[in-house]
């Protein structure tokens, strides 16, 4: 020996803490041993032989193993290795095997005896392994964990979820960078660069949404916890009410979906939204509400009992999800084409009525969960009676336009078609929330048919809506993609002019969304537009002072492709005197 051991502190001093709790023996032991002994190598020799592996066959082997040089620490590294692999698989056995209290006792009572070592890295895993077996760990274990940072973050989710429904606080500080995360990914597709009819906000099948990275991570957060649940539930809708952002709607749905999916009975039968959101998910996943599944919804609406009605609050945020909009308002348009097919009037179609019921129970979600009135709005009797019928007759001007426009010239029949609105059609744009959003659904059909006159007759209509609802991300999002398919009109001056500077310019700052959306569609149309047009249009996106990073990148792309797309200036001729010098200096030809 050529020095003292040396004390040892911090996380060390503490490991060895837990030896001498367990009645093993440590380094302080051996250091406690070489300083009053005489002799230290018989000393060393005695403490080998009494923590060493207690087994008699083992020291005939040792020898031979120190013939090979083979260190004692490295074979007891292995054996240690290996017996903490049979322990760990014996927890999971035992674990895995009933639940009874027997099992359990056995579990607790290695938790007590392996818990001092907690910190020991060799040791620790065991002891993880133990608590995430154990349904109930004591509460001073928990304690212990949450109070040390490397411990909680080393311990499974299992354990977590045990600390987390007492501690909301902890809780949310894990699960809040998951719910902005979400809400950043949700922007990111809205406002992407790709712009594309069939592969747009909406294309992803449900199924494939709640396969996403923060809903895993969330479902898996909470397990069968309810409590958990509540309080994820409760996040939701406080930030809701906070930002009015409607995808904390669509991931309450994707969350109660996500356990559907993993057939967590604990949550989804205590839930009361759970029949209805698996119904409403069917229908989001064909992009219609049929005759059947309209009745079964109708059915859960109607089947709220009195001193119940807070389920309202919950069903209409399920409602207000985007995706269950989107899929409302496709189903109302189409059955506004059937009603017309069949020559029957809005008020007497029983699904149309459950739509619009559905559509107004989504956008008074907001309304009702900060008012705390948990009661359906009304519907406006004038929607029904006035406003459709006159939508259904916009839908005929168009579709007898476009047949008799597409009729050989001989066999045409004058067809006076209007180019304004009646001002009643706009004052309902601007004053009802509903007729609003089925108003915007119909824009969005027309141009999917590539109507264009259609299209410039209602587009003034929608520059001023309720609650500036044209502006969305989600409106923007799906006109822009569907403008792409009449990408030859706007090689014309007079629709680009109508498009730009009647629509999209006027509002420009009203919000920055809207300029980043124009400048998304003009990186994918540039080509296509009118070039005494598109100079114009670059000049007029140009960022302010006070545009984001967002749009001054996108306007940046823009210029470059417009400068990649001018002509190169042709190669100057050379002047006259040059031209002589040229040829003075070239050599004379060899005579023939």
């Amino acid at each position: 020996m050529t020095g003292q051991p040396r004390s040892v502190g911090g996380a060390a001093g503490r490991m060895f803490a837990g030896l001498q709790e367990l009645g093993i023996a440590n380094g302080e032991d051996l250091k406690e041993t070489l300083t009053n002994c005489t002799e230290p190598l018989k000393a060393i020799e005695q403490f080998q032989t009494e923590n060493g592996v207690l087994l008699p066959s083992l020291q005939s082997a040792l020898p031979f193993l120190d013939l090979h040089s083979i260190p004692r620490l490295e074979f007891h590294q292995t054996v240690f290795d290996e017996l903490r692999e049979k322990l760990l698989e014996r927890v999971s056995a035992i674990a895995s095997a009933g639940k009874d209290d027997h099992r359990y006792s056995k579990l607790e009572e290695l938790l007590e005896k392996s818990f001092p070592l907690v910190k020991m890295p060799s040791i620790q895993p065991v002891v993880m392994c133990v608590m995430k077996h154990l349904p109930k760990v004591p509460e001073k274990k928990l304690k212990l964990v949450m109070a040390d940072k490397d411990l909680y973050k080393a311990c499974a989710v299992e354990v977590k979820r045990q600390i987390w429904q007492d501690n909301q606080a902890l809780f949310g500080d894990e699960v809040s960078p998951l719910l902005k995360q979400y809400i950043l990914e949700k922007e990111n597709i809205l406002l992407s660069s790709d712009l594309s009819v069939l592969h747009n906000f909406f294309s992803l099948s449900p199924k494939t949404r709640r396969q996403g990275e923060v809903v895993h991570k969330l479902t898996q957060m909470i397990g069968k916890n309810v409590k958990l649940y509540d309080m994820v539930l409760q996040f939701l809708r406080t930030l809701f009410l906070r930002t009015r952002n409607v995808h904390y709607c669509t991931l309450r749905a994707e969350l109660l979906m996500s356990l559907h999916d993993l057939d967590v009975s604990e949550i989804c039968s205590v839930d009361p939204c759970h029949k209805f959101t698996w119904c409403l998910d069917a229908c989001i996943r064909e992009k219609f509400v049929d005759a059947k599944r309209a009745r079964e919804l109708q059915g859960f609406l109607d089947g709220v009992k009195k001193g119940q009605e807070q389920v309202l609050g919950d069903l209409s945020m399920i409602l207000c999800d985007p995706f269950a909009i989107n899929t409302l308002a496709l189903s109302t348009i189409r059955n506004l084409q059937e009603l017309i097919s069949q020559e029957s009037l809005p008020r007497d179609n029983h699904e149309l009525h459950l739509l619009l019921r559905m559509l107004s129970l989504g956008h008074g979600a907001w309304d009702m969960i900060d008012s705390q009135v948990f009661k359906e709005p009304k519907l406006d009797a004038e929607l029904i009676t006035k406003f459709l019928p006159l939508l259904m007759s916009l839908v005929v001007d168009d579709y007898t336009f476009n047949v008799e426009h597409r009729l050989p010239t001989e066999e045409k029949v004058p067809v006076t078609y209007p180019s304004t609105l009646p001002d009643f059609f706009t004052k309902f744009l601007q004053e009802n929330r509903i007729a609003c959003e089925i108003g915007l659904y119909y824009l969005l059909h027309i141009t999917k048919l590539r109507n264009k006159n259609a299209l410039l007759r209602l587009l003034p209509a929608i520059k001023e809506t309720f609650n500036d609802t044209a502006f969305t991300d989600i409106f923007l999002h799906l006109f822009t993609s569907n403008l792409t398919l009449l990408s030859e009109e706007f090689g014309s001056e007079e629709f680009c002019t109508h498009i730009f500077d009647g629509f999209f310019l006027v509002s420009l700052s009203k919000k920055e969304n809207i300029h980043r959306h124009v400048l998304r569609l003009l990186l994918h149309l540039h080509h296509k537009v009118a070039p005494s047009k598109l100079e114009s249009l670059q000049k007029a996106l140009e960022p302010t002072k006070t545009s984001g990073d967002a749009v001054k990148d996108l306007h940046n792309q823009l210029s470059e492709k417009l400068q990649q797309k001018k002509p190169s200036p042709p190669a100057a001729e050379p002047e006259p005197a040059a031209m002589d010098l040229a040829l003075h200096n070239m050599p004379t030809p060899p005579v023939v």
